[in-house]
């Protein structure tokens, strides 16, 4: 903000000298008024503060986004990592019949999977579930389906993965 305000009060200053210089000075050449505003105003060096904080600006920018690419990969192995500790605590507690364990600043709790469909031969699958135009298996539906106790050739219902649930005290 404050750049703004000297480079407006400069150009306010240059603009002015400029103006003046033409009504007192009227066959005075462009070049002249160049030359006199240059060495009495502070605008070009103002334009130059302005600009060379600009290139400041763009050199961050630059190494924010090489830096922004380490972090999204850093971010995908720390994706990766929590999935696998996740599964692993799951499978432990499955391995071990622990349906909860208590701990000072969590709770673990190990669900039931939902039921998922499972397409086992989608060829078999009657023609009402598929999406028309284009053709494309509607899940849902057979999902709907066999949950409620239809039998769709191809598809059948299977236990879903087991997850954990954790809460922070």
């Amino acid at each position: 903000m404050h750049e703004m305000n000297l480079l407006r009060t400069e150009v306010s200053r240059y603009v002015i000298l400029s103006q003046q210089l033409r009504q007192f000075f009227a066959d005075i050449d462009e070049e002249t008024i160049s030359d006199t505003l240059e060495g009495a105003s502070g605008l070009p060096e103002a334009i130059e503060a302005v600009v060379r904080s600009s290139l400041d600006d763009g050199a961050l920018i630059e190494a924010l986004k090489v830096r922004l690419e380490d972090l999204e990969i850093r971010l995908e192995r720390l994706k990766d990592r929590y999935g696998k500790k996740r599964s692993l605590a799951r499978w432990a507690m499955q391995e071990a019949g622990l349906e909860r364990i208590m701990a000072a600043d969590f709770s673990v709790g190990l669900r039931k999977g939902i039921e998922k469909l499972e397409v086992l031969e989608e060829g078999l699958i009657p023609p009402d579930y598929f999406v028309p135009q284009p053709a494309k298996l509607d899940r849902k539906a057979i999902l709907d389906a066999l949950k409620c106790g239809k039998a769709v050739n191809g598809a059948a219902l299977a236990m879903g993965e087991a997850s954990i649930q954790v809460r922070v005290r």
